[in-house]
């Protein structure tokens, strides 16, 4: 590989963000535009699928304008093109592919894909470069895992959620006490203004494994929530926040700090969408420092904690290096695992 700056426009269209951004070297972000449509899925309480393509496709030549503006640099500097195949939704990923792969072939450039969960890790090296080995908490909507990592682009999963990941079961208790979505933000603040008096269960916590599961603690919530409405019992709100996620971090705390010390790594990334927690964030910052002072941890901030396309143009950037370009007929993977 010569010796030049080399920048990336990297495109991510997985959920219901439109985000183009332009990465220098893989850790500095010169744009980063992102199309919220949060708005739109809110009357529906979660993403439509429909609706969220129908979006990608209105905003995404206008983002990929905007992230080459923004970043001053013109199409003859770009070096690669790097987008999100998976996992997600088909028809939205389906946008962002296509639009990659038109500009790329357009301007003779090549095609990086990158899985968007090594986007979330990636996030991290916005922040500190990777000190491997390391482990990453990869918490959000749609998965919850450990992953272990040897070197860059080298994954293990050593542990997931064998049912609901921990922001879709944030999602439905919120639903349930009648908040707005997406209610990860709004259940961290009510949890700061309550106690743990409900005591719901820590799934799985005891067992000899990285493996989660919050749907029987979603179901408790769920239950309590019902049954008092049926015997016209008044809850309190704040502490069915603080407990539920005080459950969901206890057991999230618990496993990542056991894995931390059983694979002896250097360092902690956490991330994905749930990262921005800042009770989660809290706990394992304290835990860590009492139980591993050596490990850093390492949080992006909570601008890039969300989807977003600098992550992927970080991701990119590493499997540019490792020459991993795709042809034309690059399709979309929804399924994706690392």
């Amino acid at each position: 590989m010569e010796n030049k700056e080399i920048y990336i426009i990297a495109i991510e269209s997985s959920c219901d963000e439109t985000s183009v951004a332009v990465v220098k070297n893989g850790n500095e972000i010169l744009s980063n535009i992102v199309a919220s449509q949060i708005n739109s899925h809110k009357r529906f309480g979660g993403v439509v699928p429909e609706v969220a393509s129908r979006h990608h496709v209105e905003q995404i030549i206008r983002c990929m304008a905007l992230a080459l503006e923004e970043a001053n640099i013109t199409v003859s500097e770009l070096s690669a093109v790097a987008v999100t195949y998976g996992p997600g939704l088909v028809g939205s990923l389906l946008i962002g592919i296509t639009a990659a792969k038109s500009f790329a072939w357009a301007h003779n450039l090549p095609l990086v894909p990158v899985n968007h969960m090594a986007g979330h890790i990636y996030a991290a090296r916005f922040v500190e470069e990777m000190t491997f080995p390391l482990m990453a908490l990869l918490v959000s909507g749609g998965h919850t895992e450990l992953v272990y990592m040897t070197g860059h682009g080298e994954f293990e999963i050593i542990g997931e959620t064998r049912d609901d990941a921990a922001g879709e079961a944030y999602d439905k208790v919120g639903r349930v006490l009648g908040l707005t979505y997406p209610s990860g933000k709004e259940i961290d603040e009510l949890a700061h203004q309550g106690q743990d008096n409900y005591h719901f269960p820590r799934s799985m916590i005891k067992e000899d494994n990285f493996d989660f599961s919050f749907s029987g603690l979603k179901s408790s919530v769920i239950n309590l929530v019902h049954n008092a409405k049926q015997r016209d019992e008044v809850l309190c709100d704040v502490d069915l926040a603080a407990s539920f996620q005080q459950s969901v971090i206890d057991v999230l705390v618990d496993k990542t700090i056991r894995a931390c010390k059983e694979y002896d790594v250097k360092q902690l990334i956490v991330a994905g969408g749930v990262a921005a927690n800042k009770g989660l964030r809290e706990t394992l910052k304290s835990e860590l420092e009492k139980e591993l002072p050596n490990v850093s941890l390492v949080v992006p901030p909570i601008s890039l904690c969300g989807d977003n396309a600098a992550m992927i143009g970080a991701a990119g950037f590493v499997e540019y290096q490792k020459q991993h370009v795709s042809d034309w007929y690059l399709n979309a993977k929804p399924s994706l695992t690392l």
